[in-house]
């Protein structure tokens, strides 16, 4: 309940603050589990990706561990939000476990594959989480990219979210093994939807 009513107001409240452009919604999956793949540069990419979106069944937000220690109300509003805590550099497969289970379930997945912000917006080395979930739950991958006008966020400015067609399960399968090969090739295919997704809107750049 707390879920549909903070999303609706949150929307206003972004709106009033941001020019918001949304691009490529026709391509959200709807009717069943999936990855979604964003580029990181702000600490409220979350937050825009989800407006962006706006209506269908809650999706799982991955995020690092240290938001959950700023203070009790940010922990039970992440909680709220469907926040799953991970544990940067230590392999937690615990979060990746329930990641799985959740989208095999039918439930999406937010994820920033390149583990941390980029200080620069180009994009940085992608991790392997979200291949992994997206190969052990057998769903597409929709990569997103979060354009800010400047390269930056900043209050009042324009942030361009622009959602691209999903890349097909068939792509994304690492095997039992999960050669390091199918995840370098895994890697590089998802990079070269992000990049193409910056190219096609460099205008709002």
């Amino acid at each position: 309940m707390f879920y549909l009513i903070i999303v609706p107001l949150a929307w206003i409240v972004w709106h009033i603050a941001f020019r918001i452009k949304v691009i490529g919604r026709e391509n959200l999956i709807r009717d069943r589990g999936f990855v979604l793949a964003s580029n990181h540069i702000s600490a409220i990419d979350p937050v825009f990706i989800v407006l962006a979106r706006f209506w269908g069944r809650r999706m799982l937000i991955m995020g690092k561990e240290e938001l959950f220690e700023v203070n009790p109300f940010i922990t039970w509003f992440m909680r709220a939000v469907n926040v799953v805590p991970v544990h940067r550099g230590r392999g937690d497969t615990a979060a990746v476990d329930k990641a799985v289970e959740s989208v095999k379930g039918g439930q999406g997945l937010l994820i920033f594959p390149e583990g941390t912000r980029s200080k620069d917006g180009n994009l940085g080395k992608l991790k392997s989480g979200a291949f992994v979930v997206a190969s052990a739950a057998g769903v597409d991958m929709t990569p997103c990219r979060i354009i800010y006008k400047g390269g930056k966020m900043r209050l009042f400015g324009r942030v361009t979210i622009v959602f691209g067609p999903p890349i097909p399960a068939e792509k994304l399968a690492l095997g039992e093994e999960h050669s390091a090969r199918r995840l370098r090739e895994c890697k590089a295919l998802l990079e070269e939807h992000l990049e193409r997704l910056l190219e096609e809107n460099r205008q709002y750049l």
